[in-house]
């Protein structure tokens, strides 16, 4: 594999033009399609598998025309101060707003107050419900339109109105956080390299990479039902990983043209070097990401497979664009060592060098490597200890900011009506099978009377056949607490027992009891992920290190760092620590989704250091040095750019903190302080303690499976022997 990169890396640098044309010809493609595209909604959430699920499908054949998937909306309003909801005049304000919300053309129903019962006991709040007839993706901008003039009409009346439902979802916005964390990343760079010039192509690669990738996913959005999270999530992880490849060719460019190399030449090294290195950490990114498909959420799998193909065009420009633009600074790239005009040039020293911040630290950690590991273990482990009272649930309207009509909405049905109004479960009777429908739907209702936490149930209403019912039930607990959870599996077991009676079926279904089963499912998920995940990036790092010791320390080493970055996790969004300074309104369960996706990045993200600082110390071993002196030369080598590549990945990722989006604002968080962990404590501290306690052993393969696996050469053992044979780069091309 080095041998094919250095061709490519040496191609790249002298096809410059045709190599800089083919990718901003791309992007400029991308941006075309991106720009004609319709604009992203969110994603439909269908959830194969879950009885929820199987409701919704259920009341689409029995009920054909209500739209039980279709966007909903509910218009709250709250009379002035000493005034009722039932005074003439706020009444006829609500009628003429519920007469305006049924003029459009995508409305299906909308409910009146008065005649639904929509009131307050207090008689200061109602609600007006309306159904669409096509879901929250798909509705037009001018139903949208219509539903808030609707209600900006009724506040000129003197009421207080609010909207919450999923018709008026708005695209998540990142804010100025978002740029801080690429400054930051400009800031590092311009430190590591001392150049303008030299830190600004890593930022440049990584830019033009995220733009082909999400303006692609823009582009596809209405066709391949993505939502708009999607290219967030896409844009977060590519434009850490494009930075941190790039920045890791970039660095060992200037180490090669230290070492007296031609630029051309330097190029070609770099990119089948660092570049082997770039290939196989996407590999375990990539790997990361599609193997998310296996949990049978089509959102999740969309996500990773579109952040996948984000991450691999970023391994692709870092190994064709970067040695192209390296042709395009000449000399305003300097060699490592040498600072250009803006810190001054280096003065010539005398003797040889003196160890850098990398080689002491790792010195240290090779001298004391048993307190080393201890403290780091331990350290770990106590940020890991909230993980243990990790609960999970999906976000609702109560987790919005609280300067949004939704949660205001939100607010004022919990004033009203109680908290559980905010998430009612619809209970579908499927009777077709029984004797006795109505006795059937009756049984059904009279057991989930009887149940704890229930507040209402209303009667059974069937469709024009007889055979199906539903029957809306309101809990007593807001919508992601575990009691309404509690309740929806009470139901269900309940359910069991009229079935044996009277043969009917029962499903529960409803925006919370699906939030139930996918947390469910993504709970039982999670041990065969982890497994397939590992598994696979396990044998591909035996590939890269030739050893079994070190790719199963770097996995153990893995699962350290993430069980203490949900820890955090717990402690800021559940437990509520910090959670001002993070823009966290309102603390309850962590993301569903969020343990298996932070596996699934961070392991790759993980694997990228591993890669990264090992394969320069098993250079280092290869080529003789005692293994307690490798580990300090990969140090010496790798540290800092290591430590400049996290740095940029924590600002990146801290960025999207900001986020008005909870999900992406808890991932930003989740992926910054997970990669902190796992940078600077699992690869800077207890992954040179272990290999230093270790010593050959870290590098022991059975001789029969040395035999079988194939030799891909990342580090650039093959580029080095044609050098050592004196037949120099022209030997090699020719091969």
């Amino acid at each position: 594999m080095a041998t094919f990169l250095y061709k490519l890396g040496r191609l790249s640098f002298r096809r410059r033009h045709l190599v800089a044309l083919i990718w901003v010809a791309l992007l400029a493609l991308a941006g075309v399609g991106a720009a004609g595209a319709p604009a992203a909604g969110n994603s439909s959430f269908s959830i194969p598998g879950t009885e929820a699920q199987k409701a919704f499908d259920l009341l689409e054949q029995r009920f054909p025309g209500t739209s039980a998937d279709g966007a909903t909306a509910r218009v709250v309003f709250k009379a002035p101060s000493g005034e009722k909801m039932t005074d003439p005049g706020n009444k006829a304000t609500v009628r003429e707003t519920v007469k305006e919300l049924s003029d459009g053309s995508e409305v299906a129903r909308v409910t009146d107050p008065y005649q639904a019962r929509a009131v307050s006991k207090d008689g200061t709040i109602a609600y007006a419900q309306v159904s669409y007839k096509v879901s929250g993706m798909e509705l037009d901008d001018a139903s949208k339109d219509a539903l808030e003039d609707s209600a900006q009409d009724a506040r000129k009346a003197g009421l207080t109105v609010e909207i919450g439902g999923d018709a008026l979802q708005a695209v998540p916005h990142t804010g100025s956080s978002e740029i801080i964390g690429i400054a930051v990343a400009a800031v590092v760079l311009v430190i590591t390299f001392g150049s303008l010039v030299a830190a600004g192509l890593p930022l440049l690669t990584a830019l033009i990479g995220v733009g082909i990738g999400v303006s692609g996913i823009t582009a596809l959005a209405s066709t391949l039902d993505l939502g708009s999270t999607t290219s967030t999530l896409a844009m977060m992880i590519g434009l850490a990983v494009g930075i941190d490849y790039a920045l890791f060719i970039v660095s060992r460019y200037r180490a090669e043209l230290a070492e007296g190399r031609e630029r051309e030449e330097a190029a070609g090294r770099a990119v089948g070097t660092a570049g082997s290195a770039v290939v196989f950490a996407g590999l375990t990114v990539v790997i990361a990401l599609v193997g998310l498909s296996v949990v049978n959420i089509p959102m999740l799998t969309k996500m990773g497979i579109a952040a996948a193909g984000t991450v691999a065009i970023a391994v692709l420009i870092a190994l064709t664009m970067i040695p192209a633009l390296l042709g395009y600074a000449g000399r305003k790239v300097r060699p490592a060592g040498e600072k250009g005009r803006l810190f001054g040039r280096a003065k010539a020293q005398d003797g040889p060098a003196k160890p850098n911040l990398g080689s002491r630290w790792a010195s240290f950690v090779v001298r004391r490597p048993i307190a080393v590991l201890l403290l780091g273990v331990v350290g770990l482990g106590a940020a890991a200890v909230p993980a243990a009272s990790l609960e999970l649930g999906l976000p609702d309207d109560g987790s919005q900011p609280t300067s949004t009509t939704q949660r205001r909405a939100y607010d004022l049905l919990s004033e009203g009506f109680g908290p559980g109004f905010n998430g009612p479960l619809m209970v579908v009777v499927d009777a077709k099978g029984s004797d006795d429908p109505k006795a059937a739907f009756t049984a059904v209702g009279d057991e989930i009377k009887g149940l704890k936490d229930v507040v209402t149930v209303t009667p059974p209403a069937p469709n024009k056949a007889g055979d199906t019912a539903t029957i809306t039930v309101i809990p007593g607990s807001k919508p992601s607490s575990v009691t309404t959870e509690d309740l929806v599996h009470g139901i269900r077991d309940a359910g069991t027992d009229v079935k044996a009676d009277t043969g009917a079926n029962v499903l529960v279904t409803g925006s919370t009891a699906m939030n139930i089963d996918v947390s469910q499912k993504l709970n039982d998920a999670l041990v065969p992920y982890l497994v397939l995940v590992v598994g696979l990036a396990f044998l591909l790092l035996i590939v890269v290190f030739r050893s079994i010791l070190v790719p199963l320390k770097a996995a153990l080493g893995f699962l350290l760092s993430v069980m203490a970055a949900l820890g955090a996790v717990v402690a800021v969004f559940q437990w509520g620590w910090l959670s001002g300074l993070m823009g966290v309104e309102q603390t309850g369960p962590v993301m569903s989704m969020m343990p298996i996706f932070m596996v699934g990045v961070v392991f790759g993200l993980a694997m990228d250091y591993e890669v990264f600082l090992v394969t320069r110390m098993r250079e280092a071993y290869v080529h003789g040095e005692k293994p307690a002196q490798a580990v300090v030369t990969g140090f010496r080598h790798g540290a800092r750019v290591v430590s400049a590549a996290a740095v940029i990945m924590i600002a990146v990722f801290a960025g999207f903190i900001g986020s008005s989006e909870s999900m992406v604002k808890m991932i930003g968080f989740g992926l910054a302080i997970a990669v902190f962990f796992d940078a600077f404590i699992v690869r800077m501290a207890i992954v040179p303690a272990v290999l230093a306690l270790l010593g050959r052993k870290a590098w022991w393969l059975p001789r029969w499976l040395d035999r079988s696996l194939p030799n891909v050469d990342v580090e650039g053992e093959g580029l080095r022997t044609a050098a050592d044979r004196g037949d120099g780069d022209r030997e090699l091309v020719r091969a």
